[in-house]
């Protein structure tokens, strides 16, 4: 990507949470950015000087390769968290095959694609191994076409609008106690504004063709610890009750069952079974440019940890 003059970028995702922040460091950059989005408006970027909103459906062939059709590069940040196998494989495989057939055949180059921190074939969940199947088929699609592919993989990403600490700081104002699985699961949870910037550095640097990075934070916490935190945040810090696998397993199961967005799924709780930290296997942010990444503690300074 020719960092020169300003570029016509298409963001898929881009009116999720990352995605918002990404499309606001690129338009700081005057670069002219295509969001799809299944509804209209999308309220969280529409406003953006040098964003255009189109609706459409990603997962049709068609429609996207007329989305991809003169962009310079093409950021992928659309993903799930909860689903069946054939939902993971619809967003986190099959999508990223189609993304790459239609970048072929409409001769664009640059693609960065948003994967996860511990995507991994042989991983306990099916969002693991799924997110490590998407990046197989672009790795392989590499093989045969001029795409210049960056993977970027982000443990748990937080900010001031997130649904990660913010969900956990909303649940401690209801309940008296937090009945946890996982608890003792290690996250190394990333800014988002560290990511958006780690994605617009892979845009504007061509050398990061063809490399995969890390991004994570600073700092490592237990589950249990970030509960803590969420709730030192707004001043409602209850009691964290650590939960066995199997007792854990049921929670999950009745969380799916519940009426409205799901909190928690068996997938999720799979996940858990492996820390969600940095490997040391891939360049971290660091190679980057994001020498000091930003502490969870300074975005969310209520929560000071006690020994």
């Amino acid at each position: 990507m020719n960092t020169a003059a300003p570029q016509k970028i298409l963001v898929l995702g881009g009116s999720g949470f990352v995605g918002s922040h990404v499309c606001e460091a690129l338009c700081r950059l005057h670069h002219r950015v295509t969001v799809p989005t299944r509804r209209l408006p999308a309220r969280s970027v529409q406003m953006l000087p040098g964003v255009e909103v189109i609706q459409a459906d990603v997962h049709d062939a068609k429609q996207l390769q007329a989305l991809v059709r003169g962009h310079d590069a093409v950021v992928n940040l659309v993903a799930i968290l909860h689903g069946d196998a054939a939902a993971f494989d619809r967003v986190h495989v099959q999508l990223p095959r189609t993304l790459a057939k239609v970048c072929k055949a409409e001769g664009v180059t640059r693609l960065v694609h948003i994967s996860a921190l511990g995507a991994d074939p042989q991983g306990p969940s099916l969002y693991q191994r799924s997110k490590a199947h998407g990046e197989q088929v672009l790795q392989q699609a590499v093989q045969t076409s001029d795409l210049a592919l960056t993977l970027l993989r982000p443990s748990v990403i937080f900010g001031a609008d997130d649904a990660f600490i913010n969900l956990f700081a909303k649940l401690q104002t209801v309940f008296p106690v937090m009945p946890l699985a996982g608890a003792g699961t290690r996250f190394q949870p990333v800014w988002v504004q560290d990511v958006a910037q780690a994605i617009v550095t892979c845009l504007q640097n061509p050398t990061t063709a063809g490399q995969t990075y890390e991004a994570c934070g600073p700092d490592a916490f237990t589950l249990a610890e970030l509960v803590h935190i969420a709730g030192r945040h707004i001043g409602h810090e209850r009691p964290v009750l650590p939960l066995p696998y199997a007792i854990g397993w049921l929670q999950a199961v009745l969380m799916e069952l519940a009426p409205g967005p799901t909190l928690m799924s068996r997938d999720n709780l799979a996940s858990m079974k492996v820390d969600n930290v940095a490997s040391g296997h891939a360049a971290g942010l660091a190679a980057l440019g994001l020498r000091q990444p930003s502490p969870l503690l300074s975005i969310f300074p209520a929560a000071v940890v006690s020994d």
